[in-house]
């Protein structure tokens, strides 16, 4: 055997591995051998007939699960500062989700842009979509916050340049990341009242330095993976569509 399919299957043992959740103990190594293999696209020209046959079943099933149709977006979405069109799009689905066991609709929703790892498609969006745009294990939570700390938790979005808000939701800030200013529903925030806040169990814990999350006087676990209300939004609404609204805004 040349080191080649040597290196190809090391490779392939590591991944099966984790599909059959086999314990690497159970596997010696009886030998090895090694040669530097440059990864470029020139790989992918020449397929191994010998390593197709071989993952397909696997493809099939990892197939069978992201490829299914969920809807469509009339828009391409991707993710940057201060304000984006996915941001958007994922922190207004925090809020859609926020109702799932009875409650009211959160005054605002929060999601970081950090936590979006991939671009949503313009035109047919498919369940693989959303599992590569929200891959981790976040679960969605609404958080119960003084308005004083919620004044405190649009500093912390403010520091960072911004961050995935609701359509609720209007900030201004400066060039150097100071809040200059914030509104929810047009109205300042009152310092004394409590505000539902939608957002992941990552955030809640004061992650990504949302700080004033942990200052939460109440939580609700709702019991859904991000993903799984995204999923859900794409579902209901059959076409979904983001825009840049002055959510956030940097003034020089």
């Amino acid at each position: 055997m040349n080191c080649k399919r040597i290196l190809f299957l090391l490779i392939l043992h590591s991944s099966l591995i984790t599909l059959h959740s086999v314990h690497a103990q159970q596997y010696k190594v009886s030998s090895f051998c090694w040669e530097r293999v440059e990864v470029t696209p020139e790989l992918d020209k020449n397929p191994s007939s010998f390593a197709t046959a071989l993952v397909a079943p696997y493809k099939q099933k990892v197939d069978s699960i992201m490829s299914p149709v969920l809807g469509m977006s009339r828009v391409s979405m991707s993710v940057s500062r201060p304000e984006s069109l996915l941001s958007n799009w994922a922190a207004d689905v925090m809020v859609e989700g926020s109702t799932a066991t009875g409650l009211e609709p959160a005054d605002l929703g929060l999601f970081n842009m950090g936590g979006l790892r991939n671009n949503m498609p313009e035109g047919v969006v498919r369940r693989g979509d959303i599992m590569l745009i929200s891959p981790f294990e976040n679960y969605l939570v609404v958080l119960e916050l003084k308005g004083a700390d919620l004044q405190e938790l649009m500093q912390n979005i403010a520091a960072v340049g911004g961050e995935g808000v609701s359509k609720s939701v209007r900030i201004e800030i400066s060039a150097d990341g100071k809040l200059l200013s914030s509104t929810i529903d047009g109205k300042t925030i009152e310092q004394d009242r409590i505000y539902k806040v939608a957002t992941i169990d990552y955030l809640a814990e004061g992650n990504d330095k949302m700080y004033a999350l942990k200052k939460a006087i109440k939580r609700h676990n709702i019991g859904i993976l991000a993903r799984e209300a995204m999923m859900e939004s794409v579902l209901k609404h059959r076409t979904i569509d983001s825009k840049i609204e002055g959510r956030i805004r940097i003034k020089d």
